[in-house]
């Protein structure tokens, strides 16, 4: 950080940019409010450790933001993805329960909770957009199944049905992905 730039302007100086940055991210004023006291938390570690100084404060905030919004929406997406399978499928509720735990800090957990993330990614734009979209609005987002129906004019049953078959297809690659790992351990 600039050595004639104090903690309290910067706050000052960026403080609204930054709001309205994140507010543009995320769905509430409360969630954005959150986030930018989390940066300028951060902002503060920082500046206090000795020896680290932040050549760029806007390009360093806007940064730090971006993924402090993008750790917000994986931790969303972690607990409702948590609900998704039942307790009769073992291999796709261990699998869910890893990508909704909390994350380890374990170089081994965090590289196998990316590679999840990154399979069920793959997953998900290998379904056709109806059925990727009824599953990220209803899983993801929240959202109830007869909110979307009214939104789209689609009836009820044709959403449970792309759900159905965008759950099968994931349940099918979790399926696979398991039993690649455990035949190459």
């Amino acid at each position: 950080m600039a050595q004639n730039e104090h903690l309290g302007e910067i706050v000052t100086k960026y403080s609204p940019p930054l709001l309205s940055f994140i507010r543009t991210r995320v769905n509430s004023r409360e969630d954005a409010e959150d986030i930018l006291q989390d940066v300028f938390y951060q902002l503060a570690r920082t500046s206090t450790d000795s020896g680290c100084e932040i050549e760029s404060v806007s390009a360093w905030l806007y940064r730090v933001a971006h993924n402090m919004v993008m750790n917000f929406w994986r931790k969303k997406r972690e607990l409702s993805f948590s609900t998704l399978f039942d307790d009769s499928d073992e291999i796709c509720e261990d699998i869910a329960r890893t990508l909704a735990s909390p994350a380890d800090d374990e170089p081994e957990a965090l590289y196998f909770r990316k590679l999840l993330w990154e399979e069920l990614d793959t997953a998900l734009s290998e379904l056709p957009a109806e059925q990727r979209e009824v599953f990220t609005l209803t899983v993801f987002d929240g959202l109830p199944v007869k909110d979307i129906s009214s939104a789209t004019g689609v009836p009820v049953a044709t959403i449970l049905s792309r759900k159905h078959y965008a759950v099968k297809h994931l349940r099918k690659r979790f399926h696979e992905l398991y039993h690649a790992l455990v035949s190459k351990g």
